[in-house]
């Protein structure tokens, strides 16, 4: 199973490595949380670029994308590098991501909330 991604208090982390007193008092939000109806402008992106083949490891890709923005509006292809480097895609889908994840930044540049 893909180790799932979270957002502590708006940073990206793995919930199977991340210890319950690490938690304590902080936000944790999981990829329900983004948004019930997939307004999320890297939800949006997603299905925009039709991102996913196998869907195995979209939710920590999404998850450590909508973070990335949080921190960064306009991000570089390094810094969407560095930022999704821990995520690994079976099929190999990086150049559709990266993409993506500009989409998403445009979005929410256009009043999208991220």
């Amino acid at each position: 199973m893909e180790p799932v991604t979270v957002h502590l208090n708006g940073d990206a982390v793995r919930s199977c490595i991340t210890q319950i007193s690490a938690v304590a008092g902080k936000t944790v939000t999981t990829i329900e949380g983004l948004s019930a109806d997939g307004s999320h402008p890297v939800q949006q992106a997603w299905v925009e670029g039709d991102v996913p083949q196998c869907g195995y490891c979209q939710s920590g890709q999404i998850m450590s994308a909508a973070s990335l923005l949080s921190k960064k509006a306009q991000p570089t292809d390094g810094d969407i590098d560095e930022a999704m480097r821990g995520n690994i895609c079976r099929c190999g889908t990086y150049a559709h991501i990266r993409t993506a994840i500009h989409r998403a930044a445009q979005l929410k540049a256009q009043g999208g909330r991220a």
